[in-house]
């Protein structure tokens, strides 16, 4: 064996790195890349369960063991930490979501002569790969993928050119056509015989001014920490389901017995209602959104459960939560978007806060942040990978910022 040529470990992008650098695509830890360029394939080098592995933008690791691409996960998130200079400390072991259990997704379709291609694009390319399989979609999204392509070919529009949002809620499969249009009564007609015919929880179509309902036989929610709270169309939900337990379990773990949080960026509440008592009971948590929509829905649901959840509409970008207002808190949560929170983390390093627990879809952003904790006087006290998005190089975690 060629030492030189191992794989030690799979870099960000998802390309093997042998010890002196060299990136070598589609290989695993283990592998040895010969002289003769060709790869020999080690005891993490499995065969990739879906055919359109590597050619579809949804999977870059099906090629990795489960112990590697557990790996993989976790190393992520100590590496950002690291080039930050902070230790990541003793970490378990990352959890990765199974096959099949993505309740989210975004599909693309586009017509190609007289037939209608769906799916995800290629890797690096606007070239929509024809799903005949996933192996990360839940199957109740994938057994749309067939029907939406015999609507679209009945259509018979070679311009055709559909994003596709697909959602699972407590009623059903939500559904929503970007740049897609019924025109006339026909077209109309066939777009309710899919949505009836296929047990649709809700269609709605979008020209550019905003989503449309078609269909939606009863309010669609979703339940969050045990409450059913409105999902309104496009309203961000966590991939899995058991990547969002994963997330609020290690959140009410380290915050167990603090009276009163705040949840920023909160969204629909995913962790507000894990975190609250019931009415008037502790824990009490200030959810704070910018989302119109999302914010009303989350308050809604707060009081017609009787949770204690104090709804606050306010974009944390332009105005955080200074410093006066959070020493009123215990505890805080905060799952920003994939660029961070400069501003919103400056002032929680400047508060009184003890114990902060960040949640973040981007490492690199998330270890920009924390080292802004770290500098206002707060310590890594936990950190926990989590892989959401299987056989992706997209990476989350659930981290615990304490001060001593």
């Amino acid at each position: 064996m060629s030492e030189a040529g191992l794989i030690v470990r799979v870099a960000a992008k998802g390309d093997g790195a042998t010890a002196d650098g060299r990136h070598v695509p589609l290989s695993a830890p283990g592998d040895v890349l010969e002289a003769d360029g060709t790869l020999t394939r080690g005891p993490d080098h499995v065969d990739p369960p879906c055919r359109h592995f590597p050619a579809c933008g949804s999977c870059q690791l099906q090629h990795l063991s489960e112990r590697a691409l557990e790996t993989y996960v976790a190393d992520r998130v100590a590496g950002a930490a690291r080039g930050q200079g902070i230790d990541p400390g003793e970490m378990p072991a990352a959890h990765v979501s199974p096959p099949s259990s993505r309740r989210r997704a975004s599909l693309h379709a586009q017509a190609i002569g007289r037939r209608v291609v769906i799916g995800f694009r290629e890797q690096g390319s606007h070239k929509i790969v024809d799903l005949k399989e996933c192996a990360v979609l839940a199957p109740a999204l994938f057994a749309l993928v067939a029907p939406l392509r015999r609507l679209f070919e009945a259509r018979a529009d070679r311009k055709l050119s559909v994003d596709i949002e697909l959602a699972l809620a407590d009623q059903g499969v939500v559904v929503g056509l970007s740049g897609y249009v019924a025109e006339g009564l026909e077209q109309t007609e066939a777009l309710l015989d899919f949505a009836r015919d296929n047990g649709l929880a809700r269609l709605t179509t979008d020209a550019g001014y905003g989503p449309d309902t078609v269909w939606e036989p009863e309010p669609v929610t979703v339940t969050l920490g045990g409450t059913p709270v409105a999902l309104p169309p496009g309203a961000f939900l966590q991939a899995t389901s058991d990547g969002e337990a994963a997330l609020v379990g290690a959140a009410r773990e380290w915050l167990d017995g603090v009276g009163v949080v705040a949840d920023l960026f909160s969204g629909l509440g995913t962790f507000a209602f894990g975190l609250a008592g019931s009415a008037g009971a502790a824990p009490k948590v200030l959810a704070v959104e910018a989302a119109r929509d999302t914010h009303l829905a989350c308050q809604s649901a707060a009081r017609m459960n009787g949770r204690s959840v104090h709804a606050l509409h306010r974009d944390l970008f332009r105005n955080p939560l200074r410093t006066e207002e959070l020493d009123r808190f215990g505890g805080v949560v905060l799952d920003p978007p994939r660029a961070g929170a400069r501003e919103q983390v400056g002032q929680i390093a400047a508060s009184k806060v003890a114990r902060v627990v960040y949640v973040s879809c981007n490492p690199a952003s998330w270890a920009r942040d924390a080292a802004q904790l770290i500098e206002g006087g707060y310590r890594l006290a936990a950190l926990r990978a989590v892989g959401q998005f299987r056989w992706s190089t997209h990476v989350e975690l659930a981290s615990l910022f304490v001060r001593d």
